[in-house]
């Protein structure tokens, strides 16, 4: 587990084997949410970069018959 200090200027850095895993560039933009007791953040992908993200995804769910 990695541990980062908050800056003066209430900045972290992201350790490299982090970044490295997430595929995450300098001036990368992120969404930050307060979820809970913790803070977490989650790289805006483009669009482009999503397709086929959920390959493999079973979507097989039972539906009402008057929703097919």
């Amino acid at each position: 587990m990695n541990t980062v200090t908050i800056s003066p200027k209430f900045q972290v850095v992201i350790p490299k084997e982090i970044r490295d895993a997430l595929h995450l560039t300098a001036g990368e933009k992120m969404r930050v949410i307060h979820y809970g007791e913790r803070v977490e953040f989650i790289p805006i992908r483009p669009i482009q970069q999503m397709r086929g993200f959920l390959r493999g995804m079973d979507s097989s769910i039972e539906r009402e018959e008057d929703r097919l």
